[in-house]
């Protein structure tokens, strides 16, 4: 399984792909998670991209690529790989087809899970933050017994400035208009799948491995 997840923020993509590390030993490949290693550890690669982030760029495509070509040719991808948060748009889905084919590890699968514009907004926008302990919980499906109290610790619960309103409909809005295009880059190739992302967690998992296939 050689994968490319998609979904909105909040479609909770993260969490299927948990899941499907745990169950399949395939390792997840995160942009944002390379970035950090990479400029923590002080690789030439993660120092040309802190140049790009402390004049507070984003940093190039060939950076990011460079990155996730040295992961690929680490051991515990030989079985597959699941690509998460890239590509973002089409350009980067061209280029990164072009870097898996030089390696031979060409992807087999995009998987899109979709929920609702009106449920993403309940799931992002209702997150509540405990200031005491760090316990999460949401407004509209997981509140807690006291209003504005975390139950575990009495502290105070606060909304992130990335959960409010009208900071997720401009992230939904960018969603929307760059990577959603992929799902008919993807679609032309035939390799695109789609789940309800809707439902308990194991239910999705169940429509996860159905769609591609798996056992």
């Amino acid at each position: 399984m050689r994968l490319v997840l998609l979904g909105a923020p909040g479609a909770g993509k993260g969490t299927q792909a948990k899941k499907l590390i745990e169950k399949y030993g395939i390792p997840q490949i995160s942009t944002g998670d390379l970035l950090r290693a990479a400029v923590a550890a002080g690789t030439s690669l993660g120092k040309e991209a802190k140049s790009f982030m402390d004049k507070g760029e984003l940093v190039p495509d060939r950076v990011v690529l460079g990155m996730v070509e040295e992961r690929l040719k680490q051991d515990d991808c030989k079985k597959g790989y699941i690509l998460d948060g890239f590509p973002r748009n089409t350009a980067q889905a061209e280029a990164l087809d072009k870097m898996l084919d030089t390696l031979k590890v060409p992807l087999t699968a995009a998987l899109s899970v979709d929920v609702p514009f009106d449920d993403l907004m309940k799931r992002l926008t209702g997150r509540r933050t405990c200031k005491g302990c760090g316990q999460m919980y949401n407004v509209f499906f997981n509140a807690p017994k006291k209003d504005g109290k975390c139950d575990k610790c009495g502290g105070e619960l606060f909304q992130r400035d990335d959960d409010k309103e009208e900071t997720i409909k401009k992230r939904l809005d960018v969603y929307s208009s760059q990577t959603a295009p992929l799902f008919d880059y993807y679609k032309k190739k035939g390799i695109l799948s789609s789940v309800n992302g809707t439902g308990s967690i194991d239910e999705i998992f169940k429509a996860v491995c159905n769609s591609l296939g798996l056992k």
